[in-house]
């Protein structure tokens, strides 16, 4: 009698408590798109532009390139190790942190990225609303719903976003700088000296810039585990830090530089106000695909990231957790709560560098040494590098703001995990 083969796991499947099989690894291309379309967005423009007005072009410039430099290392890092393994945020955090101990790491950041989704569920509303006159809340409970639904079709409807979002974007910008140019001398950009008067350090427009995708970077396992090898999970990873980030962040500079955005200290570089100053029925439909598309691209990859994290967490599935979170995510929008968090989004993604450090510390650099380590449930010497981390980074960003948190809970949680490693191995050994 002939045996029935297993039957293969659905093309829909998302993986949420395995390794993804190579069998089921995506294109260079569709890996990229997911990428590439997550940080060219409205949002990332602002801090480009805020950085720009308080240090003037030039400076503004280098902090945007220093940030982007230090993203395309850390993310690289670990997409190349997701690439390699097929392994999610959850499962990479499960290795370092352990099997009970990951839930800490994994909780924090997938609960962090869903308050990302509320914040930008809210401000298409708000955009919408002050761009057209349309009721904020309900329209903020429409893009909801429609986020939740993109979200809903997985990974491939994430890249399918994205390859639009992006050349949307790259148009809104052309079609922004030909309305502006009417008034404004973008020839003067490179001598524009800022409105800040010293109010910002530069680390603290490095930490500006990296904390927008501080979050969903060190989760970037949960897109470059798709990728059929680490190297293509590294170039999916190039086409966002530093190419579509640098072209969000530089166009907002460009228009702060330019004159062409009021209060620029407060707007930073959001540009969609000059879409509309034609009044122009053509560009207000343009401006409402524009909105809805491109913070949808941001959206439903952070309310990915987190349906992902605690679909592991529940032991459930990425969808029903798409529906719950994604549910919660939009009532927090509607209820215009999302105008009162964004600084302490900010100011968790100061901790959020240091975990990242951690896994880079075990897994890569420490990768070989640790090939084939037992389970454990809760890695203690991983926990307390990541708390030593996130600590120097909060001193660092109350009493030293010349300095950038982020690097600083960067550099510092990643020795602090070589060291406690290291003297942890010695006691093993002595035994």
């Amino acid at each position: 009698m002939t045996k029935t083969a297993p039957p293969a796991e659905s093309s829909t499947a998302e993986f949420e408590h395995e390794p993804v099989p190579l069998s089921h690894r995506k294109s260079l291309f569709t890996v990229s798109a997911v990428w590439f379309g997550f940080p060219m967005i409205l949002t990332n423009a602002v801090p480009g532009g805020l950085v720009v007005a308080m240090l003037g072009f030039w400076p503004g410039v280098a902090a945007i390139l220093t940030a982007n430099a230090i993203m395309f290392v850390y993310v690289s890092l670990l997409s190349w190790r997701a690439g390699r393994t097929g392994k999610s945020f959850a499962l990479q955090a499960t290795e370092t942190f352990g099997t009970a101990g990951y839930a800490v790491a994994s909780g924090f950041l997938s609960t962090v990225v869903v308050g990302w989704f509320a914040f930008n569920t809210g401000a298409t509303g708000d955009s919408l609303s002050t761009a057209f006159g349309w009721n904020e809340t309900l329209i903020a409970g429409l893009a909801g719903l429609v986020f939740i639904a993109i979200t809903y079709l997985g990974i491939r409807a994430l890249s399918v976003l994205g390859s639009i979002a992006a050349p949307l974007f790259i148009a809104a910008v052309l079609i922004a700088i030909t309305i502006a140019a009417q008034n404004h001398d973008f020839s003067a950009v490179f001598g524009y000296r800022g409105v800040g008067g010293g109010a910002m350090s530069f680390g603290v427009a490095v930490t500006a810039i990296m904390a927008t995708f501080a979050d969903s970077g060190t989760m970037t396992a949960d897109f470059t585990r798709w990728a059929r090898t680490g190297k293509q999970a590294v170039l999916a990873t190039v086409t966002a830090f530093p190419i579509a980030s640098l072209v969000a962040q530089l166009s907002g500079a460009l228009f702060v530089a330019a004159g062409a955005i009021a209060m620029p200290a407060a707007n930073g570089g959001n540009f969609a106000p000059i879409l509309t100053s034609t009044h122009n029925p053509i560009l207000d439909v343009f401006l409402l695909l524009f909105v809805v598309i491109n913070l949808g691209s941001v959206c439903t990859h952070c309310l990915y990231n987190g349906a992902l994290g605690w679909s592991h967490l529940t032991r459930s599935r990425m969808r029903v957790l798409t529906l719950i979170l994604g549910v919660i995510g939009t009532l927090v929008a509607v209820l215009g709560a999302w105008h009162y968090f964004v600084n302490w989004l900010v100011l968790l993604g100061v901790l959020v560098p240091p975990l990242g450090a951690v896994l880079i510390a075990d897994q890569i650099i420490l990768g070989r040494r640790n090939a084939g380590r037992a389970p454990q449930r809760v890695r203690w010497t991983a926990l307390v590098a990541w708390a030593i981390g996130a600590g120097a980074a909060l001193l660092s960003h109350f009493f030293a703001p010349v300095l950038s948190d982020a690097v600083v809970g960067l550099i510092v949680g990643c020795v602090a995990y070589l060291l406690l490693d290291q003297i942890t191995h010695a006691k093993e050994t002595a035994r």
